[in-house]
């Protein structure tokens, strides 16, 4: 059976993010990631977890200027020293709020530089951070992100992600599967899921186009979850989508898949 966490970066957009823990819990969720928890106090975070007995499926790296518009930076040349710092920070994080598993983001290409040096880049910072975050009880995340909707984006396949963490070369290394960007990439979700499925930490959908909840356009997800289900995953799902109305009340696909 698998489990469902509510993206609080995603979902009640109406809500502070604080406020957000409160609606997922009522709503049933037992789980919860964000992309961004370095915006609140961890003092507040962890009083919420606690308080709604809350798991924290996955946090993120600190990404840059998020609210400014970058979504990561570890293939970027020039901020090594940034990324190494928002390792330690993750691993504070991490371990207040019992987070196993955070994520890395590419980030998106700088201008002017070979691709090639951004791939040695980002495997070089993978390589300096998973050791550090395995002694710390965390696995380390890479989430490929279609460049529709992040133009430019680095990392946007499985298979680029592959072989940078191959170039890594550590042990500590795992894949973030997101249903959504695969699809809008390459498609073909549940043959390349099962190729990497012995990698693959976590698990993020929402459904497309529109980038909605699942039920809401093309993708069977009653197939796509049973063969996930079939193949062993047994980890967090994240609900990493927008909401076409209001998130309760558009939470009804999850009953209808049989799923809690």
């Amino acid at each position: 059976m698998l489990r469902f966490s509510a993206n609080l970066s995603f979902l009640y957009p109406d809500r502070p993010l604080l406020d957000r823990f409160t609606a997922a819990a009522k709503d049933g969720f037992r789980g919860v990631e964000m992309a961004v928890p370095y915006q609140a106090p961890l003092g507040r975070l962890i009083e919420h977890v606690a308080e709604h007995r809350l798991e924290v499926a996955l946090i993120n790296l600190p990404a840059g200027d998020w609210d400014g518009g970058e979504r990561g930076i570890g293939c970027h040349p020039d901020r090594v020293d940034e990324f190494r710092a928002g390792i330690e920070t993750a691993i504070r994080y991490a371990r207040a709020l019992n987070c196993t598993r955070v994520n890395a983001l590419a980030g998106i290409a700088p201008k002017g530089v070979a691709s090639e040096t951004l791939d040695r880049v980002f495997a070089a910072n993978l390589a300096w951070a998973a050791p550090r975050l395995h002694d710390a009880g965390i696995r380390l995340l890479v989430e490929p992100i279609n460049t529709r909707d992040i133009p430019g984006f680095h990392v946007a396949t499985m298979a680029h992600a592959d072989r940078i963490l191959a170039a890594a070369g550590a042990d500590n290394l795992w894949f973030q599967f997101d249903v959504y960007h695969q699809q809008v990439m390459t498609g073909d979700i549940i043959p390349t899921f099962a190729r990497y499925r012995e990698r693959i930490a976590h698990v993020q959908i929402a459904d497309h186009p529109g980038r909605h909840e699942p039920g809401t356009g093309e993708i069977n997800f009653t197939y796509v979850l049973a063969a996930m289900d079939r193949l062993g995953y047994s980890g967090w799902v994240g609900c990493e989508y927008r909401p076409e109305g209001d998130t309760s009340a558009g939470l009804t696909w999850i009953a209808a898949l049989h799923r809690i």
